[in-house]
């Protein structure tokens, strides 16, 4: 059984939606890295501490934006 050894970046988008990225592979337009580079099982394991709200930030702020309106 072969290890993967492939490093993985975390990035997150401008809707605060998270991915891993290839880390030998340039950041699509829209995403940013966070910081955090490891294994794939790594990366997933941080996204799964820190993306606690799935809800794009659009969408965050328009239900806030309606809520605050009642």
């Amino acid at each position: 059984m072969n290890e993967d050894t492939t490093i993985y970046t975390v990035v997150i988008s401008e809707e605060e939606e998270y991915s891993i990225w290839f880390e030998y592979r340039d950041i699509p337009l829209g995403w940013r890295s966070v910081g955090k580079t490891g294994t794939k099982q790594e990366c997933l394991e941080y996204i799964k501490q820190v993306w606690t709200d799935m809800r794009p930030l659009s969408l965050r702020k328009k239900m806030d934006a309606s809520t605050s309106n009642t």
